[in-house]
């Protein structure tokens, strides 16, 4: 599998989830810009993917102009688009409202970022791609919660069923482009948002009768969900559309 010399950018790639793709696509030789809305994470994360060329990014989702500026950023530096990963999201206790108590402010902060955000961005860099003519591949990542639903995170599972019906719409509208659009749906993965969200969402609440086992018996890396990313996104994909991959050590399969 070779990406070398392709360019990626990660929205959310300064932490998480999004360094763990960073740090997969930086080791097959990917450019990257990575953007999130605090630079001194990006440019720390930067720092640590010496094996490629990296521009951090302040970026902030809600915001197209934002990720206008972005677009803009990336192409005056590597001239091109290859790759969106659309990792940036709101999640863990940001994410966390029960269903009765939540306010206009908390429902537009979670749609903005996990379906707007994932639309203006996937929109202003396909438009750059059939621009370019050059065809591409865009990932958005979702979740388990996109299939099963999870105590007060309604809301949440409801944007990220949205992300996986926006890929597939996606892909039959940018397929003539030679654009691909898919899903990656992490399980339980051990980033710094969710180390501790199954005692946090007690501390708020929540009943904990509804916390699932992943059979593999471990939670699962950012890089696991990275080595995921960089198959869907390389030609031994090339056939590959519109689909979800479960990346979830089984959460799903009871």
């Amino acid at each position: 599998m070779s990406l070398s010399g392709r360019v990626a950018i990660i929205t959310g790639g300064g932490m998480g989830i999004g360094f763990g793709i960073a740090q997969v696509l930086a080791g097959q030789g990917v450019k990257l810009v990575i953007g999130q809305r605090s630079l001194e994470t990006v440019e720390k994360a930067a720092g640590r993917l010496k094996e490629t060329e990296t521009l951090p990014l302040r970026v902030d989702i809600g915001d197209r102009s934002s990720i206008e500026q972005m677009v803009e950023a990336t192409v005056a530096r590597f001239g091109r688009i290859d790759i969106l990963v659309n990792n940036a999201s709101a999640t863990g206790m940001a994410a966390v409202v029960p269903f009765l108590d939540s306010t206009r402010e908390k429902v537009d902060q979670i749609v903005d970022a996990n379906l707007k955000g994932t639309y203006y961005c996937s929109q202003l860099v396909a438009r750059w791609m059939v621009a370019a003519g050059q065809g591409g591949s865009i990932v958005h990542v979702s979740s388990v919660g996109a299939y099963a639903g999870q105590e007060f995170a309604s809301l949440y599972c409801a944007t990220k069923a949205a992300q996986v019906s926006l890929a597939q719409g996606m892909a039959l509208e940018l397929a003539p482009y030679k654009i691909r659009v898919n899903c990656v749906a992490p399980g339980d993965i051990n980033t710094e948002a969710s180390a501790t969200i199954t005692e946090d969402k007690g501390k708020v609440g929540a009943s904990g009768r509804y916390t699932r086992v992943t059979p593999l018996g471990r939670r699962g890396s950012p890089q696991d969900i990275g080595h995921a990313v960089a198959y869907l996104v390389s030609d031994e994909a090339s056939f590959v559309t519109g689909t979800t991959l479960l990346v979830d050590g089984g959460f799903l399969a009871y």
